[in-house]
C-alpha cells in the first residue's frame, strides 16, 4: 500500500493527508469544493513551514511531503 486517497479536505482530512504524505505515501486529497482543497494544501504547507522553523524537519522533507500530495 503506497497510494492513499483521503476523501474530505477539512481539518481531519488535511491532517490525515499531511501525516501520510510526510511518511512517504502518495496521497490523493479529494473534496467536492476546490476552495476546501486549496485551503487544505495551504494549511499543510503552513504547518510544514512551522516544523521547518523549529528544526523538526528539513526544507527537503517539506518539499518531498508536498510532492506526495495531489488533488
Amino acid at each position: 500500500m503506497n497510494n492513499i486517497t483521503v476523501i474530505g479536505a477539512g481539518t481531519m482530512g488535511n491532517g490525515i493527508a499531511h501525516v501520510f504524505a510526510q511518511n512517504g505515501f502518495k496521497v490523493n486529497l479529494v473534496d467536492v469544493s476546490e476552495d476546501a482543497l486549496q485551503k487544505a494544501i495551504n494549511t499543510i504547507s503552513k504547518n510544514l513551514d512551522r516544523m521547518v522553523s523549529k528544526d523538526k524537519i528539513s526544507e527537503t522533507d517539506k518539499t518531498n511531503t508536498l510532492n506526495n500530495l495531489t488533488h
